[in-house]
């Protein structure tokens, strides 16, 4: 999938990210933490893509338009007179690519003249023929009508009111959500020391200046870069990076002189989020600031990994919120709401296609597979960064293997990360008396499919909550109990 990141493919991942080893094997306790996981582009349409079914790891990419994960939209155009049908959209560039600015718009299309031949007369002979039948029955009843009504001048046209009343929006439509929402969504325009960097969306997440988005959003400008957010109203205020989670991508940025009249976002309940639920999703994508579009949750607890498209090298995992209303690269850190204008989640990633079409180069679009972080853990997250500044991540004290062919399970690594140990000593895992080569194929009524699947699940808890972890060994199927430990900061 692509972050929002509507960025680079990431190749088929499992979803959960345990530290990575050198080699296919990731560290899932403090000392080698999950930072790197698989992220694998579909192929198919135009520009966001298919997730993972089931629990397989879904490789994104982000819905972001630039500031370290989306990519620019631009326009191109076609040779007048191209071939029917038209050739397919550009595939979705990196994770972190582009922003508001690049090809890819889309060429205009002149379809070729039909040959001559006499088949093609016939037809045209006998539409004339129609068309005279038709024109000459409608004079007669012209005729007919204008004489028995030659003297009636009134206009047939009927007026809808037009009172404040009649266009007042109802609660719960769209249109009034939209309304509502929008004073409290912002774009964010990223920039790096060195000049680049891209466009994203945020959301107020409280009245002291807070504003919820996602890492590879802001992370070009997290060292020495800079950062304006841009309300509805065209407003304009300098921001600055309060603290980011790479794992997570979730960061929290702070108006640097916010005004007295910020309204946040109402924040929902994700865990309460039923496939088939209304949904709506606000943010600029290619640079669109105040777009909004409308969908339904596609599924729940979609394993999705997604990578920054090279800005640290690293990869988050989430167990995502599947929409199909539209998100393109700009989207990324933008609210998805429910029918009632609540956050349930945060923009963050659409699965990639991956080959070109109309218009030749540039980011492709939504093609219908867009991934939210749940809200339930992005405000854990944030008030984590907003009190520390730093990221806690949940683990189990144990390496997994992230590169597996198989999806029957989480294998634990015979070897942690750099040559450590795969089982960290005295934690979690060994506590429980897991070991070096068993399967996990379980957390709690989660089936795991693979490694980083196994860390977004863990990742959707709290240090200190304990979980139920079914494991095979030797061709027996365990059940035991964890207590997970914690991770302070991105390793």
């Amino acid at each position: 999938m692509s972050t929002e990141n509507e960025g680079n493919a990431v190749p088929k991942a499992p979803s959960a990210p345990p530290v990575p080893v050198d080699a296919p094997a990731v560290s899932a306790d403090p000392a080698g933490s999950a930072d790197s996981a698989a992220s694998a582009a579909d192929p198919r349409a135009a520009a966001a893509g298919s997730a993972p079914s089931g629990a397989a790891g879904a490789g994104t990419a982000g819905a972001d338009s630039g500031a370290g994960v989306g990519a620019g939209a631009g326009a191109g155009s076609a040779a007048a007179g191209a071939a029917w049908p038209p050739p397919q959209p550009p595939a979705v560039p990196s994770y972190a690519a582009g922003g508001g600015s690049g090809s890819g718009w889309g060429a205009s299309y002149q379809p070729q003249e039909p040959k001559p031949g006499r088949r093609r007369g016939g037809l045209v002979a006998a539409v004339l023929a129609a068309a005279l039948v038709a024109g000459g029955v409608g004079g007669g009843i012209g005729y007919w009508a204008a004489e028995r009504n030659d003297n009636d001048t009134g206009s047939t046209t009927v007026a809808a009111a037009d009172t404040p009343a009649d266009l007042k929006r109802e609660p719960g439509s769209v249109a009034r959500i939209a309304a509502d929402a929008l004073p409290s969504v912002v774009t964010i325009e990223a920039q790096s020391g060195s000049g680049e960097g891209g466009t994203g969306t945020g959301f107020v997440y409280d009245k002291q200046g807070h504003i919820l988005t996602n890492n590879h959003v802001v992370a070009s400008a997290a060292e020495g870069g800079k950062l304006q957010v841009t309300f509805s109203n065209g407003k304009k205020y300098a921001a600055e990076v309060v603290g980011r989670a790479e794992g997570y991508d979730v960061a929290v940025i702070k108006l640097k002189n916010a005004p007295g009249d910020l309204k946040p976002l109402a924040l929902g309940n994700s865990d309460r989020v039923a496939v088939g639920d209304s949904t709506i999703a606000i943010g600029a994508p290619f640079g669109l600031s105040n777009t909004v579009t409308t969908g339904i949750i596609s599924a729940k607890n979609r394993p999705v990994t997604s990578s920054d498209g090279g800005q640290s090298g690293k990869s988050s995992y989430m167990s995502a919120l599947q929409t199909d209303a539209s998100i393109n690269p700009g989207n990324s850190g933008g609210p998805l709401l429910d029918g009632r204008g609540a956050v349930i989640g945060i923009n963050s990633a659409i699965k990639p296609a991956d080959s070109g079409g109309l218009g030749g180069s540039g980011q492709s679009g939504s093609i219908g597979l867009g991934f939210a972080i749940p809200v339930n853990q992005a405000k854990n997250v944030a008030q984590q960064l907003i009190k520390t500044g730093q990221p806690v991540y949940p683990v189990i004290g144990a390496s997994v293997s992230i590169q597996q062919d198989t999806s029957n399970g989480a294998m634990i690594s015979q070897e942690g990360a750099s040559g450590s140990e795969a089982i960290t000593p005295n934690g979690p895992a060994d506590k429980a008396g897991l070991k070096p080569g068993d399967v996990i194929t379980k957390l709690d009524d989660m089936v795991i499919d693979s490694g980083p699947t196994l860390i977004g699940q863990i990742w959707t808890h709290k240090p200190g909550d304990t979980v139920k972890i079914t494991y095979e060994r030797d061709g027996k199927e365990n059940t035991v109990d964890v207590t997970l430990g914690q991770r302070k900061g991105d390793s």
